[in-house]
């Protein structure tokens, strides 16, 4: 794809085959006993399916990838997630590299073969609804239960983590990193209480479109914005006309609306890559005279945020150490 936007949207979201799903009893599928070929039923995007109790040979691919890597499922075969890899720790990515790949970074790049050859058990995708017309659901049935759940907001990481750890039988695998991610939040939290609450934020995100004209403004529980929240960070404003997904969170203004958008921001943070290097998007605002302008930026209080992709709770933790990073100037002011 050509814009940021395409390949980390449409592409994350297009190809997603992800273990997605929730148990229809206690939603922990750790303690299910049963004997082998026991079943229960799970509510998704595509229905009712039916799965093993604890499944032994699971497919994911998309955001389930990192997220049942970390959780230790019993993986049989992923997708390519080049977009996770800068955010995977040594173990994750080791697990990772040596994982066979059953699907690439886009819907067309399913191998169904591979799939069926790692004879999973159960195979879930995390595509939205509409995209699920590009992959052959049927065939795919064919080989084992498709389980579908699309993601919503980018916020939505922590629910949909879980249920695809529900779906794979590993979800106290899942609540470890949890408790270390929340915990960090909360001690980020307790460090910027007499500071962060008290600012009118606004984020500049990654997904503008240069050849458009336009900016990306992200608001609160988009992808730069969520992790942030849970230390007490808050994004001023809302979607002026709101749509689905992502579209609730977020819009593209024409960078002439600019000075009226961001004027009354206290502070602003905006996306970079993992390497800290700004992304094209991002660039096109920052060199913009209408940026220079604007009076958080006279008074250098514009802050970077690496990490904003995080989907899991172990790369959050990261992204909480770069926003702390990056906002530690405030606790000097």
């Amino acid at each position: 794809m050509s814009t940021r936007r395409t390949a980390r949207l449409s592409g994350a979201l297009a190809l997603t085959l992800a273990l997605t799903v929730t148990g229809c009893g206690s939603g922990d599928s750790d303690d299910a006993s049963g004997s082998k070929g026991a079943t229960r039923v799970i509510k998704a995007d595509n229905g009712d399916i039916t799965i093993p109790v604890k499944a032994e040979r699971v497919v994911a691919t998309g955001y389930a990838v990192p997220a049942l890597i970390e959780a230790g499922a019993p993986l049989v075969g992923i997708s390519s997630w080049k977009r996770g890899v800068p955010m995977m720790d040594a173990q994750t990515k080791a697990t990772y590299d040596k994982t066979p790949k059953v699907a690439g970074e886009t819907a067309a790049e399913t191998n169904y073969e591979a799939i069926a050859k790692a004879k999973p058990d159960v195979i879930v995708i995390g595509v939205p609804a509409p995209v699920l017309g590009d992959i052959d659901v049927n065939r795919l049935k064919s080989i084992a239960p498709v389980v579908a759940i699309g993601p919503t907001v980018p916020s939505a990481w922590r629910e949909l983590s879980r249920r695809q750890a529900d779906a794979a039988g590993v979800v106290s695998g899942l609540d470890a990193s949890k408790t270390a991610y929340e915990a960090k939040a909360a001690q980020l939290a307790t460090k910027y209480k007499d500071v962060l609450p008290q600012l009118k934020l606004a984020h500049v995100g990654g997904y503008g479109e240069v050849a458009k004209g336009n900016f990306h403004r992200e608001f609160d529980k988009s992808w730069g914005t969520n992790v942030a929240n849970d230390i007490g960070a808050k994004y001023y404003g809302q979607v002026k006309v709101k749509g689905p997904g992502s579209k609730s969170v977020s819009e593209y203004p024409s960078i002439e609306e600019l000075p009226s958008a961001l004027k009354d921001a206290d502070a602003i943070t905006y996306t970079v890559n993992p390497d800290g290097s700004v992304p094209a998007p991002v660039k096109y605002v920052l060199d913009s005279d209408l940026w220079k302008n604007l009076p958080a930026v006279k008074a250098g209080k514009t802050y970077p945020f690496r990490y904003t992709e995080a989907a899991t709770y172990k790369s959050a933790m990261q992204t909480l150490d770069a926003i702390d990073q990056s906002f530690a100037p405030l606790l000097k002011q």
